[in-house]
């Protein structure tokens, strides 16, 4: 079986695997011993919790049909109590309204089953480079606006219309994503790469569930300004200066 190496610099982290399915377990704990990760695992939500406690690992594979609590579930209570540690679902289920579910309920990312091991490892290559990211100690950064939309990385809060609005870490990188470059269409393809890190032909869907949340937030007042031009990407537009823009 092939597999992606994870390069010198995530060969330290730990990956706790939360799966009920031996098999899919065992595949997954072998491939990712090979591409050099340290690895423990859990069978239920409760048991998962408990890990990620005790053992504070880099990144969670999380199974989302579990027989306790599922990973959606799983994700939000880790949130509540204060664990951030990066989340990539596996799901079988397909449904839009599940993906937007999921990942508002604080996930990273999600791979539908069946999967292929090596995207798994490419997605959690992905997370963690983005997770390791130094700040940098460059000057502080001016905060971005359009219109009535302000957005501050120092202090990672977002107002609109005066109102500070939450985001999780990849809608609120989303929105750097597109609010640095108003009125100009960043296509899926860069925003993948600008957001999710991917240096692979990552599923395109994920940016179409990511836009619909940070919609939900953003656009509560007027005007609307996420745009969709159909066929290319998204941008950041007032609706009264639409310019060929469609809803999602």
């Amino acid at each position: 079986m092939p597999v992606v190496p994870p390069g010198p610099a995530l060969s330290r982290h730990t990956v706790l695997v939360v799966e009920d399915d031996a098999s899919i377990r065992t595949l997954l704990t072998s491939a990712l011993h090979a591409a050099g990760y340290a690895v423990s695992t859990a069978e239920t939500g409760q048991a998962a919790m408990f890990e990620a406690g005790r053992g504070q690992p880099d990144l969670i594979v999380l199974d989302v049909g579990l027989p306790d609590l599922d990973g959606f579930a799983v994700t939000r209570h880790l949130r509540a109590e204060g664990v951030y540690t990066p989340v990539l679902f596996l799901t079988a289920r397909t449904d839009i309204e599940d993906r937007i579910i999921g990942l508002s309920s604080g996930g990273d990312d999600y791979v539908t089953k069946p999967f292929h091991v090596q995207e798994v490892l490419l997605r959690i290559r992905a997370i963690l480079r983005r997770s390791d990211m130094p700040p940098g100690g460059a000057p502080r950064r001016p905060p971005l606006r359009y219109e009535d939309l302000v957005l501050d990385e120092e202090t990672h809060e977002v107002r609109r219309a005066g109102l500070l609005i939450q985001l999780s870490p990849t809608e609120f990188r989303l929105l750097v994503c597109l609010l640095a470059q108003p009125e100009r269409v960043v296509g899926k393809k860069e925003i993948l790469s600008q957001v999710w890190h991917y240096d692979f032909a990552g599923d395109a869907r994920i940016v179409d569930t990511y836009v619909r949340n940070l919609r939900r937030k953003i656009d509560r007042f007027e005007p609307h300004l996420i745009q969709t031009i159909r066929g290319v990407g998204y941008c950041l537009r007032a609706a009264h200066d639409t310019r060929g823009a469609a809803a999602l």
